[in-house]
């Protein structure tokens, strides 16, 4: 790449020139070496810098970085700053390092604002979407109080921890998931390639046909002549269910089923409550306000019952109130057992230690939860499946025995 700069010679006299280097460090290292002083630098006559703009644009407005990659950032920027390295050269490290062009243009732009006077939390600010609440606000702590490196490597465990407890609830949802999804397939492959021909044969015979008959016939008469229609009203009913989910009405209406719900509701609350204690954890570990802690921990929660716990929670502490007067006001969301070791927390003065263990045991209650689930989804759907195949078997040969009771 190509940069323009102005540089002084050792008599005073400046100069401006325009050269070609890997990077601004090659620059940096060019003139120092001949013995002069870099006054200001940019770049110029680079054929991707407008395409780099671009992508800097698009990353703030669309940028989606995968939970692995936040995390791996956390963790290599830590290491690399506990290993000495300046935070500027680390993060030109690991742009030089990644293949992703996203991302690659993510680091380059926090470099560049570095560079321009702010702070890493002031940069990592400019990517809402990257870089959350709970990322830029343990970061700033860190930097507020000389410990970046470590706080660095708290969030990137924690992020790590969030995301092993949601790896495992998708996988526990992943086999009835894919169960459930192969028989509705097969289902209407049925109703549109079998069903058919045995309802030609029955019209053929004129026969009684019994309900259960009438309302396969029906179904299969739906999926092969209006599969469009079909197919419409699907879309828009996911289209309007997927509206409704994104208001505050509708948010909490499905929030409200999820934790009511037979089994499924128990694993929302411990994965809900493990995700607060770990997340109020890391934050009052790096050494966040507590009232700020409560806030960002509500930002990141999921269900709306809990964000409005943690959000009042905020309120109470302003007045004078105790953390855990409201884990145990909300016994029906929080479990007795958290806030009596917040109580017990406040009380020695050993508040994250005790929300990291209550942390590590709700994460330990989910995980046996999601495979006990898993244990008891598969007689489930053998049964389900058996009632589908026996309702569909006994629907059809119904009218044939008729038939054959007639001959």
């Amino acid at each position: 790449m190509k940069f323009s700069f102005t540089a002084k010679h050792a008599d005073g006299k400046t100069f401006k020139d325009t050269r070609e280097y890997a990077d601004k460090f090659a620059l940096f290292h060019d003139i120092k070496k001949g013995g002069d002083v870099l006054i200001e630098f940019k770049e110029s006559g680079n054929d991707d810098a407008w395409w780099n703009h671009v992508d800097v644009i698009f990353s703030k407005i669309f940028g989606s970085v995968k939970m692995q990659e936040k995390i791996g950032f956390a963790r290599n920027l830590s290491n690399m700053l506990d290993a000495g390295l300046a935070l500027s050269r680390s993060l030109n490290v690991m742009e030089r390092q990644t293949k992703n062009k996203k991302i690659k243009a993510i680091y380059s732009h926090l470099n560049e604002l570095i560079s321009q006077g702010k702070t890493f939390h002031e940069a990592l600010a400019e990517y809402p979407r990257v870089f959350n609440q709970l990322f830029v606000s343990m970061v700033r702590a860190g930097e507020e109080s000389g410990t970046l490196a470590a706080s660095l490597k708290e969030v990137s465990e924690q992020m790590e921890k969030t995301y092993m407890l949601k790896k495992k609830i998708k996988g526990a949802m992943m086999y009835p998931g894919v169960i459930f999804t192969v028989m509705i397939i097969i289902g209407i492959l049925m109703m549109i390639l079998v069903v058919p021909r045995l309802t030609a044969t029955f019209e053929d015979l004129k026969v009684e046909l019994p309900t259960s008959t009438k309302v396969i016939i029906f179904m299969s008469h739906v999926c092969k002549d209006y599969w469009p229609q079909g197919i419409g009203v699907l879309i828009i009913l996911g289209s309007l269910l997927y509206a409704a989910a994104r208001t505050p009405a509708g948010k909490k209406t499905f929030d409200f089923i999820f934790l009511h719900l037979p089994i499924v509701g128990e694993l929302v609350k411990q994965t809900n409550t493990a995700q607060t204690a770990r997340t109020l954890s890391s934050l009052l570990h790096s050494g966040v306000d507590v009232m700020l802690a409560s806030q960002i921990t509500g930002d990141v929660v999921g269900n709306s019952f809990y964000k409005k716990v943690l959000y009042d929670m905020k309120e109470k502490i302003e007045k004078g109130a105790p953390m855990s007067e409201s884990f145990l006001e909300n016994e029906h969301l929080y479990p007795v057992f958290v806030g009596e070791m917040v109580s017990v927390g406040e009380e020695t003065g050993r508040l994250a230690i005790m929300l990291q263990g209550v942390a590590v045991f709700y994460e330990g209650e989910v995980e046996q939860k999601t495979k006990d689930m898993s244990t008891l989804i598969e007689p489930l759907l053998m049964v389900v499946i058996g009632g589908a195949v026996g309702f569909f078997a006994v629907a059809m040969i119904t009218p044939t025995y008729s038939v054959l009771n007639n001959i």
